[in-house]
C-alpha cells in the first residue's frame, strides 16, 4: 500500500508553496558539482514525488505504489520526481542494455504526470551492479525522464536540491565479503569523499535559494533498522547544520519518517520501503 505526507514549504513574500510527496511501498574528482536548472511553476509554486528503494520489476508493490503516484502527481501537478536510490535490485545494472531498466522504470511509471524528469542519486544496491551504467548518457537516450548522478545540484527557484553520494562513506562496504561493489570513479576512496565535501560546502555557501535540501541515500538520523549513519553524523552533518540546510531526505530504511531535533533546525525524512524490511 502506498503513504505519503504533504510538507507545504513558503517562500518569504509569496503565497506559492512546495509540496514534497514521500511515497513508500511494501565524477569522480570533482572540480564544481553540476548543475541543473528547473523552474517552478508560473506562480512561483514548487510540488514533487520522492521514492526511495523501488526497482523491482513492479513486485513488491511496486506497481500499485507506481498507480497511487499517478494519481497524487496529477493532483498535485508534480513538477519533477526524486529518487534517494537503490534504484534496482537486487545487484544494479548489469550494463546499459540491462533489461531490468525498462522493466523497473519504464514499464512501471508509466502515468501521464510520471513523464516528467527524474533526479536519482545511487544507493548500495546500485554500487553491487554496474554502477557507471546508471550515470551514462546511453540510459538518457533510451529514457529522457532518467537521469542519475552520483552528486549534482538542481536549482528550482523557490528551493535548491543538493544530491549527495552517501555510499563512499560508509566503511562496511569497503571491508565486507558477502558483496562485490563497483568503486570505479571513487578510488582513491579518501581524496573522492575530500572533494565531495569541499564541492557540497561550496556548493551551500553560494546558495541564495529559500529551501536548501539535500538528498542522500543513507539516513543521517533513523529510528529504523539500519539507523543512524555514524560516518554521515561525523562528516556530512556539520556542514549541513553550519549553512542552514533545512531538509535531509534520504531512503534505505524501508519505512516512511520524519525526525526533527531540539539541538537542529534540519527535518530528516526517510522514504524508502519493501516487503524484505530487514535487507542491508
Amino acid at each position: 500500500m502506498a503513504s505519503h505526507g504533504l510538507f507545504p514549504l513558503q517562500k518569504r513574500g509569496y503565497v506559492p508553496h512546495l509540496t514534497v510527496v514521500i511515497c513508500m511501498f511494501l565524477v569522480c574528482t570533482s572540480a564544481e558539482l553540476e548543475r541543473f536548472q528547473h523552474p517552478a511553476k508560473g506562480d512561483g509554486s514548487l510540488s514533487f514525488l520522492v521514492i526511495g528503494d523501488w526497482g523491482r520489476k513492479g513486485g513488491y508493490n511496486q506497481s500499485e505504489v507506481a498507480l497511487q503516484m499517478g494519481r497524487i502527481g496529477e493532483n498535485l501537478d508534480i513538477d519533477f520526481v526524486v529518487s534517494t536510490g537503490d534504484n534496482f535490485y537486487d545487484n544494479g545494472l548489469k550494463d546499459v542494455h540491462d533489461p531490468s531498466f525498462e522493466e523497473s522504470f519504464t514499464k512501471i511509471y508509466t502515468a501521464k504526470s510520471l513523464q516528467k524528469q527524474w533526479y536519482s542519486v545511487l544507493g548500495n544496491h546500485d554500487y553491487r551492479g554496474d554502477a557507471e551504467a546508471q550515470l551514462s548518457p546511453v540510459l538518457r537516450k533510451i529514457e529522457s525522464r532518467w537521469l542519475c548522478l552520483r552528486s549534482f545540484v538542481v536549482n528550482a527557484e523557490i528551493a535548491e536540491f543538493f544530491f549527495v553520494d552517501t555510499i563512499p562513506f560508509v566503511d562496511m562496504y569497503f571491508t565486507e565479503k558477502d558483496h562485490t561493489y563497483d568503486w570505479r570513479g571513487v578510488l582513491p576512496r579518501k581524496k573522492y569523499l575530500d572533494n565531495l565535501l569541499k564541492d557540497l560546502d561550496s556548493a551551500l555557501r553560494e546558495s541564495t535559494a529559500k529551501w536548501k535540501i539535500v538528498v542522500g541515500h543513507h539516513a543521517i538520523r533513523s529510528v529504523g533498522h539500519h539507523g543512524d549513519t555514524l560516518e554521515l553524523k561525523k562528516k556530512l552533518l556539520p556542514i549541513l547544520q553550519a549553512h542552514n540546510v533545512d531538509l535531509y531526505i534520504n531512503g534505505h530504511d524501508h519505512c516512511l519518517e520524519h525526525i526533527s531535533s531540539m539541538d537542529s533546525p534540519i527535518q530528516f525524512l526517510t522514504s524508502g520501503a519493501g516487503s524484505k524490511a530487514l535487507e542491508r
